[in-house]
């Protein structure tokens, strides 16, 4: 892994100082809120000094390529920079449950999981704590660590906050939510959601390409995008899939998801108080279609819901 290379160079011990050093005025992700977590101030994402966990575990229902036969290591972060309306993860990210813990346990429970055979490490909701991520990997490392790090986001990332991931994540897992400001403001409270967005996957693709598979199925290293359609067309699924194929290219991966439903304060909102119906899943697959877009997986709207 090339986060052992940062390792033993001590570019690594130099990304954690600078990480933490931001958070003094944390602007790690696109609010820049400006509040010293160090002094144990909170944002919009509510996060605080030490990283927060709700859960890590191993977990089968990822893409192929990330659960492969052995499952991946998942480790699901509390708070988020985002406040979907719909979020399915809302006692998580919205209201926080999880244990506050040191980096040092947090390198424990990535060893454990490795020990578990697991094929990677996957931060679930990551961006708020990439400081003491980046932490606890350092601590990791000479304790054996090796597995590849999933990044696991909603996509409202900032460039230069993934700079300090380049050469440490191997495959990033982002999500395209949103082609319209509007409606990313409105349901997920996030502010230019789409450049942010745009930019922060060209970057990804750019630290580690298209993805690769071992010969196992089983993804070592590239990008996974994941688009979920929702209601009356608000996800943007007809801008954002051309927008793909022709500016990360055809090749590119796709999770097309129809697994929508109106969890947390969604099922009060017009528009958003139902599943997405036939008409509006067939036309963000038939985008896919047009665009080119043939690596990847489409869910059908039938199967059940939850499962990618």
């Amino acid at each position: 892994m090339n986060y052992q290379v940062l390792f033993a160079s001590g570019e690594l011990y130099q990304r954690v100082n600078e990480a933490y050093r931001r958070l003094g005025a944390c602007d790690l992700c696109p609010h820049d809120c400006g509040v010293n977590r160090i002094k144990g101030e909170r944002g919009v994402c509510r996060a605080g000094l030490k990283p927060k966990v709700a859960s890590a575990n191993i977990h089968r229902g990822e893409e192929p390529p990330i659960s492969g036969t052995n499952g991946s290591g998942t480790i699901f972060l509390s708070g988020c920079s985002l406040m979907c309306t719909y979020c399915q993860n809302f006692p998580i990210s919205q209201f926080g449950n999880g244990e506050e813990i040191s980096t040092a346990e947090l390198a424990a429970r990535m060893l454990k999981l490795q020990k578990q055979r697991v094929h990677n490490i996957n931060f679930v909701t990551p961006t708020h704590f990439l400081p003491q991520i980046l932490a606890a990997l350092w601590l990791a490392i000479p304790r054996g660590f090796l597995l590849p790090i999933v990044w696991n986001t909603s996509g409202y990332e900032k460039i230069d906050s993934l700079k300090l991931l380049d050469g440490i994540v191997s495959i990033y897992l982002p999500d395209m939510k949103y082609s319209d400001d509007v409606q990313a403001r409105s349901i997920s409270g996030a502010p230019v959601y789409s450049s942010y967005n745009r930019a922060a996957v060209l970057e990804m693709l750019h630290q580690v390409g298209h993805l690769q598979i071992d010969e196992n199925g089983v993804a070592t290293q590239g990008l996974i995008v994941r688009h979920l359609v929702l209601p009356e067309g608000r996800a943007g699924s007809l801008e954002t899939l051309p927008w793909i194929a022709e500016n990360l290219g055809k090749e590119t991966h796709i999770a097309l998801m129809s697994q929508y439903f109106p969890a947390h304060m969604a099922t009060a909102r017009e528009g958003l108080h139902r599943p997405v119906n036939h008409a509006e899943y067939d036309a963000a697959v038939s985008a896919l279609e047009k665009a080119d877009l043939e690596n990847g997986w489409v869910q059908d709207l039938d199967e059940e819901r939850g499962a990618v």
